[in-house]
């Protein structure tokens, strides 16, 4: 019954079968505790009062707040957008500005490496704060999309959706960016946009506690995962200016439950997302408010053959043959990143990350240390010098800061005033600048500087991602692989003297290339489309990333989901194996299950709760056949067994109720059956009846094995005790016993049920998402002989499965539905196990399957 057991075995990057070793699943980074999250409405009596006071107008009400939310969430991230975009230009425009005059100088005089120094300054100060920053909250670290991608399937990683983690992750990804790694801000947009989503409508926070607004609504993990996918959709579209390509990543690569007027809501935050930051940049970079000339972070320009080329076309269907080979090789590159970088993330696990915390302080150092030397060794050795032609002047007129027209992209390191250094361009400038380059201009760069540039990019973006600072990875793989495409595109002209458009091979190869690194297909077209605002890219985007997928998906999985392996996160994927079907839910089902009564004593109740870890439990009745007396007088038995009587007698009526509506049906042996049932019931007395379904639900020997408070009701049962039939009525969870017991809500033994205070949906609610642990309650006010009944509180009426229900419809119910926990109930109403994400692993059920081929 528990949500988790220990982290599972990962595939390897190329090969399946490999294992970690318990020490390495321990040292997991960001992941100490790994819990699932409710998706499931607990339909008990404090939500049914709730749902009877709701009447059409508070509905409206609701639903119209909730569209507030939406919006003010959009325009929070946007605003989000603004502050990392102004801090990141303003840094990078710092650094630059200041290398570059050092260079001038220093370029005739010989005190090059002076201007090394400083650029080795600016870079390690920016990446040390950027560190220490991960140090404080270490779940800010990465991307965050692996962790996004988690919890919108129903994990909840510790911290993940703090504030203080977003205080981290949006002030320490501006710290990463202008610090010269190659990392990108897009992905820590999409978390940060996921945390606002999370922490906006609750109107509270666990990191400032004095923040707490007495706000009821949206207090349930169903309400706030809706929110984080608003959140991370309108995320991407800030970064890349795509709300409809954010409204499809959110469905595809987030979240793992979607509905039809939810995709409404995302889409309306991701526009408010997209035209907050669009209307704030456009005012303040070109003093012209309202013109919405900026729509995201990252925009890939305008793709135009110039006006004297009367041959040039943006592709022809000649060209969709080498766009079919570049996704190919997009997909083979995409393959070796993510099994370099999975080397890279166990060699972290085992040696870096059980080692003191300021270990990855200096990781993060040595790799800025790296990379800046790399940068600056490269422009100055490698670098040629290319003829700057009239005519590709107006390429050159991209900003480093688009308010800031004096500074150009090229630059003429070591170069005459009528030539430019290739390799400097690429690598002194913040990395759209470079997109820009190689999407747009009509200048030349040398294969030679482009092979290098993609081989020098390829290794050291491995490298970065996974050191300890917040860092993106869209941005890196867009620019590798433009890199590789104008290579392609370079060959095809000069070698082959072909005529085709430099800036579309640009395009298809950082495609091919991101589409071989993360796997995305739908929302990555898309979003390619909008950033391009070119629709006739469409055809030509969409073959290379589904080639580039199936490639890739050849060897391994995309680089998130090779992260989440890793840090041992049992994410259900959309579906299973075929073969799978083979085993069914009581192949897989917990059997050995920690149950409650519908009435239990406070000792019973602190003795299951402090010996188990699970996190909910099933509301039984026990139905013993060799059961042979009754203990007369005890209260706490007859509350139970009038409480299981009382279900039986409904289900009496229901079936009374089925007889009298056959009547109607023309069949005779129908009446027959129901008069001879309904004649059989006149004859018997009431009394008699009543006396035998008494004697029925009485029989027994022995009083309920965990009402002893020293007992844990896992510990040292009797064979005959652990598979007694067990009558289910419902699922309560272990928040919400904690909840009662605090609140004292119990009854003692000379009393009625009835005089048990009652809790409102609320006050249930009131402690959300963070409820007290046993552990930390002081129960020494409470009577241990009080008696608790759980009825109003538990879930009457959860998902149950038979015991022969094959694996697949197990796990798509599970999955699509957003359960926790699903009960295997058989034909009588007597559970038999439960089944949890831990049942459903990929490794869980390979190793169910094995055992099944074993025993046939």
């Amino acid at each position: 019954m528990a949500c988790c057991r220990s982290c599972f075995c990962c595939q390897c990057c190329c090969r399946e079968g490999e294992t970690r070793t318990p020490e390495e699943l321990v040292r997991t980074a960001g992941v100490q505790t790994v819990k699932s999250l409710d998706y499931d409405r607990c339909i008990n009596e404090p939500y049914v009062e709730v749902l009877e006071g709701l009447d059409n107008k508070k509905a409206r009400k609701y639903e119209a707040l909730r569209w507030v939310m939406v919006f003010v969430i959009g325009v929070a991230v946007g605003l989000v957008g603004l502050f990392v975009d102004f801090f990141v230009h303003l840094f990078t425009k710092i650094k630059f500005s200041v290398v570059a005059d050092s260079i001038e100088k220093c370029t005739d005089r010989g005190c090059l490496s002076l201007s090394l120094l400083e650029l080795l300054t600016f870079n390690m100060v920016f990446i040390f704060i950027a560190s220490v920053l991960v140090l404080i909250e270490p779940v800010a670290a990465g991307s965050g999309i692996p962790e996004i991608k988690s919890y919108l399937n129903g994990v909840k990683i510790p911290g993940i959706v703090r504030l203080r983690t977003f205080l981290c992750k949006a002030a320490g990804v501006l710290f990463s960016v202008a610090g010269g790694l190659f990392v990108g801000k897009e992905g820590p947009m999409i978390h940060s946009g996921a945390i606002v989503g999370a922490g906006l409508p609750q109107f509270q926070s666990i990191t400032f506690k004095r923040i707490k607004f007495d706000f009821p609504y949206f207090r349930s993990d169903r309400d706030k995962r809706d929110f984080v996918s608003a959140g991370a959709a309108a995320g991407v579209a800030a970064a890349f200016g795509a709300p409809i390509g954010g409204t499809l990543f959110s469905l595809e690569e987030g979240s793992s439950f979607w509905n039809q007027a939810l995709t409404w809501k995302v889409l309306f935050c991701s526009m408010s997302a997209t035209f907050t930051l669009n209307f704030f940049r456009s005012g303040i970079n070109f003093n012209k408010w309202g013109s919405f000339q900026l729509p995201g972070l990252l925009n890939f320009g305008e793709f135009k053959c110039s006006d004297g080329e009367k041959k040039c076309h943006l592709w022809t269907a000649v060209d969709l043959g080498f766009f079919v080979l570049m996704g190919v090789v997009g997909g083979l590159l995409g393959a070796l990143f993510n099994c370099m970088n999975k080397c890279l993330a166990k060699y972290r696990m085992r040696h870096i990350h059980p080692k003191a915390r300021f270990i990855r302080v200096l990781e993060s150092l040595l790799v800025a240390m790296v990379t800046t030397l790399v940068i600056f060794l490269a422009s100055v050795l490698l670098g040629e010098c290319r003829d700057l032609f009239m005519s590709s002047q107006s390429a050159f007129r991209l900003q480093v800061s688009d308010s800031e027209d004096i500074n150009s992209t090229i630059r003429q390191f070591f170069c005459s005033n009528k030539t430019y250094n290739d390799m400097a361009t690429l690598f002194f400038n913040p990395q759209e600048a470079a997109i820009h380059q190689l999407f747009h201009q009509d200048g030349t760069f040398s294969p030679v500087t482009l092979s290098i540039f993609f081989l020098l990019y390829f290794l050291l973006a491995c490298w970065t991602y996974g050191v300890s600072v917040p860092s993106g990875l869209f941005v890196p793989s867009l620019l590798c692989g433009a890199a590789f495409g104008r290579l392609v595109a370079n060959i095809l002209k000069v070698k082959l003297g072909l005529h085709i458009y430099s800036g579309t091979f640009a395009l298809i190869g950082a495609a091919a290339f991101l589409g071989g690194v993360v796997r995305m297909t739908i929302s990555l077209t898309v979003i390619l489309i909008e950033s391009t605002n070119e629709i006739t890219y469409g055809l030509p985007i969409m073959i290379t990333l589904m080639v580039a997928k199936w490639t890739g998906d050849f060897f391994n999985k995309g680089i998130y989901d090779v992260h989440i392996q890793l840090k041992g996160v049992p994410l259900l994927e959309w579906e299973t194996e075929v073969e799978m079907d083979k085993l069914t839910a009581s192949d897989i089902m917990e059997p050995n299950l920690t149950y409650v009564y519908p009435h239990t004593r406070v000792q019973s109740l602190v003795s299951i709760l402090r010996t188990t870890v699970y996190h909910a439990f099933p509301v039984v009745t026990e139905n013993r056949q060799n059961e042979r007396d009754f203990m007369k007088g005890n209260i706490l038995i007859s509350n139970n067994i009038r409480f299981k009587k009382s279900n039986i007698v409904s289900r009496a009526a229901e079936q009374r109720r089925r007889c009298q509506s056959m009547k109607s049906y023309p069949s005779s042996e129908l009446k027959n059956v129901c008069d001879d049932q309904n004649a059989a019931a006149a004859a018997a007395p009431a009394e008699e009846g009543e006396d035998l379904l008494q004697q029925m639900l009485e029989r027994r020997h022995a009083p309920y094995p965990n009402l002893y408070p020293d007992q844990s009701p896992s510990e040292e049962w009797t064979m005959e005790e652990r598979f007694r039939p067990l009558t289910f009525h419902g699922l309560i969870l272990r928040s919400q016993l904690v909840n009662l017991l605090i609140r004292g809500v119990c009854y003692s033994e000379n009393q009625s049920s009835a005089t048990q205070p009652r809790l409102s949906f609320t006050e249930m609610t009131e402690d959300y998402p963070r409820y007290p642990d046993i552990h930390e309650v002081d129960l020494a006010m409470l009577n241990p002989r009080m008696i608790v009944d759980v009825t109003p509180y538990m879930n009457t009426c959860p998902y149950t499965v038979s015991p022969n229900t094959r694996i697949s419809q197990v796990f798509n119910l599970f999955r699509t539905m957003g359960l926790r926990h699903l009960p295997v109930v058989n034909a009588v109403g007597e559970i038999v196990g439960i089944i949890t994400r831990h049942n459903l692993t990929h490794e869980f059920l390979v190793a169910k399957l094995r055992q099944h081929y074993i025993t046939i």
